[in-house]
């Protein structure tokens, strides 16, 4: 099951010693000089393109998700475990982003539910054909991979990723346990770009590997000098981390590279600037830890929505951002204002103390004059009576305007119905197909530049691993296509469905009536259009060579059995003759003679 991968671990390695000890290194190939030199170049420029992007995504995490963004990418850091969540005082946008990404979860990748199906031309997993039971064994496999990998576990922090920074990306590798292997590289490590058709087709990062992870990874004969003689010194060693930069584009110049042609995108992976030798400095010569293609793009990037040629996307969580540090300014001014009530700034006479002034709760500025004023002891500085309830109110107002942006009214659906008792489903699913219907150009673009990359990506995978049964003849060099089952089209069909079911009962209560009222419903198309509208095994229903063989054999049973029962009548007959024509009656007559004669006269 290894992906179509082309010289790993190429690059330097150690080769002899010269007689003072001094190391030589084997130079890497020109290939992956150039290869790397081409690398680093776009990487910095697309660094200065993301900038202002970059900056805007750290207010968006500062406010609402501070965990899923890195400001700089810097090896050894040790306080990144440190609170650095000093700008939430109010969770309400966070808890609102996670709600608007637990429904686009819901409604588009229910693990729960099949949310895609596969199709060839007209006929797809649901209808009745070889072609159908193939697909519909796929599609089983398919459903099997994504929920034994982390692919759900992957997409959760996609859709929150997407929900707030506008912009979500998730690589899928080969891997030989699970056929599948998911990451998230987050905010602040990745950078994209677009190709001509405005795709975001290039995909460059940087992220922090240690040591010891690096070769485990790549393999000590493809790291760095440096690299390789702290993964033999071990110990601490083994946990210092260096920056590893990454990048997938089209597979452009191809033999200049030294990857082959028919692979559309190439991946390459290098130490960034190198390691730190312990004589210091850097002592990375120009190579990469590996490079390889892939057939298909293994990264998707999903973009809530697009201006132009962006590559990056615009989300809820920026349009809400003005809305969450008023939240928060207003709820820490609320704080200080309950504060100031219940320990306000003191004011005492000089007398008492020399002391600096302090208008901080419960501070005590010390003045002159207040014995002369017959004011004793202590006494509060100024009152504070602050409207909590206005504010309260304005509070409310802004926590439902950051809910409606990031549009917690369309997918808390039960919760709208909490006053009334007599809910049906049917009403709870039209409001959640109206929900999807308002989320309509961000699911489009979702199952475009998210799900159907995906689809196809696994799909490849297990295609070349030999997971998937043979393909029927019929089909073999027909392209597949994918389509999704999203809670809209859910809730169409099960309005199909409703009318089917009218349609038949009605028939049905009229057959007794008017037998020839069964005559004008196609009962079998409507019993094959139902079970495709309940998403039924394609298994359930009869094919139509095999309903019609089976029809026949019943016709000629039928038939059979109705000439039997007339043979066994003719014989019956026979024999009653022929008891009559041997009984004698008298007269030289047969009882056959006598009524005969009788029937005669």
């Amino acid at each position: 099951m290894a992906t179509a991968q082309y010289g790993p671990g190429r690059g330097r390695n150690i080769s002899a010693q010269d007689d003072r000890g001094a190391e030589i290194y084997r130079l890497p190939p020109k290939e992956d000089m150039d290869l790397r030199k081409q690398a680093e170049g776009r990487l910095i420029g697309l660094r200065v393109n993301r900038y202002s992007w970059w900056v805007h995504w750290r207010e968006c995490a500062d406010y609402m998700l501070p965990r899923r963004y890195k400001w700089i990418i810097t090896p050894n850091q040790m306080s990144r475990g440190s609170p650095i969540n000093q700008h939430i005082l109010d969770s309400t946008g966070s808890l609102a982003a996670r709600n608007l990404a637990a429904g686009m979860m819901t409604g588009c990748t229910d693990p729960t539910k099949r949310w895609f199906r596969l199709r060839v031309g007209r006929e797809d997993s649901t209808m009745t054909s070889p072609t159908s039971l193939w697909l519909s064994e796929c599609e089983r496999i398919l459903n099997l991979i994504f929920q034994e990998s982390n692919f759900y576990p992957a997409m959760a922090v996609l859709y929150f990723d997407l929900v707030i920074f506008g912009t979500g990306v998730m690589i899928i590798y080969e891997d030989y346990d699970n056929v599948i292997r998911c990451y998230n590289p987050c905010l602040g490590e990745f950078y994209l770009d677009n190709d001509q058709s405005f795709w975001p087709a290039v995909m460059y990062r940087e992220f922090t590997l240690t040591i010891d992870q690096c070769v485990r990874e790549f393999g000590i004969d493809a790291v760095s000098p440096s690299t390789a003689r702290l993964y033999k010194e071990g110990g601490a060693s083994l946990t210092r981390e260096l920056v590893v930069a990454h990048g997938v584009e089209p597979n452009d110049d191809a033999r200049k590279f030294g990857i082959p042609e028919h692979f559309k995108y190439r991946e390459v992976y290098w130490e960034w600037m190198g390691t730190a030798s312990p004589q210091g400095g850097a002592s990375s010569p120009p190579g990469i830890l590996r490079k390889r293609g892939f057939h298909e793009q293994p990264y998707l990037a999903v973009r809530w929505d697009l201006v132009s040629n962006d590559p990056y996307g615009r989300s809820p969580g920026m349009d809400a951002l003005p809305d969450v540090k008023q939240l928060q300014l207003e709820v820490k001014r609320k704080g200080q204002g309950i504060d100031k009530q219940v320990n306000p700034p003191m004011v005492a006479d000089i007398q008492l103390k020399n002391q600096p002034a302090s208008l901080l709760p419960g501070g005590i500025t010390y003045i002159s004059g207040m014995v002369s004023q017959g004011r004793v002891g202590f006494a509060p500085v100024y009152q504070v009576n602050p409207n909590l309830s206005d504010m309260k109110e304005d509070l409310i107002e802004v926590r439902e305007r950051i809910k409606e942006t990031f549009y917690n009214n369309l997918f808390q659906t039960i919760s709208q119905y909490e006053t009334r008792s007599n809910v049906t489903a049917a009403e709870i699913d039209a409001r959640r197909s109206e929900s999807m219907v308002m989320l309509g150009p961000v699911l489009e673009r979702l199952c475009f530049e998210g799900l159907k990359p995906a689809v196809e990506r696994t799909f490849a995978i297990a295609s070349r691993a030999g997971i998937f049964p043979p393909a029927p003849q019929e089909i073999r060099g027909k392209n597949i296509e994918i389509d999704f089952v999203s809670m809209l089209e859910l809730a169409q069909d099960a309005a199909q469905m409703a009318g089917i079911e009218r349609i038949m009962q009605m028939v049905g209560q009229l057959e007794g009536v008017r037998p020839e009222a069964i005559d004008v419903v196609d009962t079998d198309y409507g019993i094959m259009k139902a079970s495709h509208l309940l998403n039924n095994d394609p298994k359930l229903i009869r094919s139509p060579a095999e309903l019609q063989q089976i029809r026949q054999q019943r016709a000629q049973q039928q038939q059979a059995a109705q000439q039997a029962a007339a043979a066994d009548q003719a014989q019956k007959l026979s024999q009653g003759a022929k008891n009559l024509s041997e009984t004698d009656v008298g007269g030289g007559q047969n009882a056959l003679q006598r009524m005969a004669g009788g029937l005669g006269g």
